[in-house]
C-alpha cells in the first residue's frame, strides 16, 4: 500500500511539474490569450486602451530624427451646446478639434493624457488606403482591377480567389466573415485569438473558404478584405507594411511619439485596426489628408488617390452610410465630408471646405447601440458648424 501511495505520489508530482514546464513555456500565449478576454471590461478598458504594447506583441514605427510637424493653437471656442453630456455618454477620452490647421480645442478625459498612444481600432484602415495609394502611383501595383492572387498566390482556391484589389477596397469581396464583436466564436473574436496566441492571420485569411455573394456585388463590412490589402501590399513589394508605412507616411509628418503596430505571430501588421499613436499624431495625419495628401509643400499621398478614395464607391444599401476606399461617407455627406472610423469611439472626421479635423478617442462599450454612429457625426457636424 505504502509503495502505491509513493507510485501516485511521484506520479502526481510529475504531472504537476509538466504542468509548470508547460505553463512557463507558454506563459506569453496564456497572457495575451488573458489580456483578450479582459481587453474590453468596464474596469480596463480606458486603461488597455492606451497600453496594447503590454498585452501583445507589437512593431514600432518610428518617428525618426525630423523635426516635429508643430500644430499650433488657434482661439478658443464654446463648444456646443450637449457637447458635455455626449462626452460623458460616449466614454470619450480625447477630442482635439483643428481648423485651418491651427488647434482650437484639445481635451482628455477618464484619466487619458496626451501621451497616451490609443489603438485606433479601424481608423487604421485608412492609413493603409493611404499607403496602397502612394505604391499604386509608384506602380508598385498595376491596377485596382487586379486579382488578389496575382500578388498573394496564398489565397489561390481560396474565398478570395476571383475578388479584385477593388472588391477589397470597398469592402465587398463576398467573403462570408463574421464580424459580430459580442459573439465569442465569430470570425473577427477568432480573428483576435489568433494574434493574441501568436499564430498568423495570413493562414487565417487563407482558410476562408465561403462566399455569400459574387464579388463587387454587395457591400458588407468584414474587416478581414482588409488583411487582404496588407497580403497584396507586402506581395506587391516584398517589404512589410510597418516599414513601408513608416517610411512614406509616419517618418514625413514629424510626429511627437513613436507609434506602434499590434503584430500577429509572425511579426505582421495587424493593419485592419493595430495603429497605436497619440491624439495630437492622429491629427497630424488627418491635417495631411485634410490638405489633399501635402505637408510642408511634399506631395505624401497622390491628391487623386485621396479624392477618389472618399467618393462612395461601394455597393451601399441606398440611403445608408457611404464606403470607399477604407474610408465612410455619412449619409447626406456635402463634398469634402468624409472619416475613418473605429471601433469603440474612434473617429477622424474631416470638413474639407470648412478646413475642420475632428480627431476623437473613446472606450464606449455602448458604441453598437442603435443610432450611437449617427449621434457621433451630428456631434461632429454641429463642432464644425459652431467654428
Amino acid at each position: 500500500m505504502r509503495a502505491l501511495f509513493k507510485w501516485v505520489l511521484r506520479i502526481a508530482l510529475m504531472l504537476v511539474l509538466a504542468a509548470a514546464v508547460v505553463g512557463f513555456w507558454k506563459r506569453e500565449e496564456i497572457q495575451r490569450l488573458m489580456a483578450v478576454n479582459s481587453l474590453f471590461s468596464p474596469e480596463k478598458i480606458v486603461h488597455n486602451f492606451s497600453h496594447m504594447d503590454a498585452a501583445f506583441k507589437t512593431v514600432n514605427l518610428p518617428r525618426g530624427d525630423g523635426a516635429t510637424w508643430e500644430l499650433p493653437y488657434g482661439p478658443g471656442f464654446d463648444l456646443p451646446a450637449g457637447t458635455d453630456q455626449w462626452i460623458e455618454d460616449r466614454s470619450v477620452t480625447s477630442l482635439l478639434v483643428m481648423q485651418g490647421g491651427q488647434i482650437r480645442f484639445e481635451e482628455y478625459y477618464l484619466g487619458t493624457t496626451p501621451d497616451d498612444r490609443r489603438i485606433s481600432w479601424s481608423v487604421a484602415k485608412s492609413y493603409l488606403s493611404a499607403l496602397f495609394g502612394i505604391l499604386l502611383d509608384e506602380g508598385a501595383i498595376a491596377s485596382l482591377d487586379d486579382p488578389v492572387v496575382q500578388y498573394v498566390p496564398k489565397l489561390q482556391g481560396t474565398a478570395y480567389d476571383g475578388t479584385t484589389i477593388r472588391n477589397v477596397l470597398n469592402m465587398a469581396s463576398g467573403v462570408t466573415f463574421n464580424e459580430d464583436y459580442l459573439d465569442y466564436n465569430s470570425d473577427i473574436n477568432r480573428m483576435g485569438r489568433v494574434v493574441a496566441l501568436g499564430r498568423e492571420l495570413d493562414d487565417f485569411a487563407a482558410s476562408l473558404q465561403d462566399s455569400f455573394a459574387t464579388p463587387g456585388e454587395i457591400w458588407k463590412y468584414v474587416s478581414i478584405d482588409t488583411h487582404v490589402i496588407g497580403m497584396v501590399v507586402r506581395g506587391a513589394t516584398g517589404r512589410s507594411v510597418a516599414e513601408l508605412l513608416t517610411e512614406r507616411i509616419v517618418q514625413p509628418l514629424g510626429l511627437e511619439r513613436d507609434g506602434y503596430y499590434v503584430t500577429d505571430g509572425a511579426g505582421v501588421a495587424f493593419v485592419l485596426g493595430g495603429l497605436n499613436f497619440t491624439t495630437r499624431d492622429y491629427a497630424r495625419f488627418g491635417q495631411m489628408i485634410l490638405q489633399n495628401g501635402v505637408h510642408d509643400g511634399q506631395q505624401l499621398v497622390p491628391a487623386e488617390w485621396i479624392a477618389a478614395s472618399v467618393l462612395p464607391s461601394a455597393p451601399t444599401a441606398s440611403g445608408k452610410i457611404g464606403y470607399g476606399y477604407q474610408w465612410w461617407i455619412p449619409v447626406g455627406a456635402h463634398e469634402g465630408e468624409f472619416m475613418a472610423r473605429g471601433v469603440y469611439g474612434q473617429y477622424i472626421y474631416f470638413d474639407q471646405p470648412r478646413g475642420v479635423l475632428i480627431v476623437s478617442t473613446g472606450a464606449d462599450r455602448k458604441f453598437r447601440d442603435p443610432g450611437v454612429n449617427e449621434i457621433n457625426i451630428e456631434m461632429f457636424r454641429k463642432i464644425a458648424q459652431s467654428l
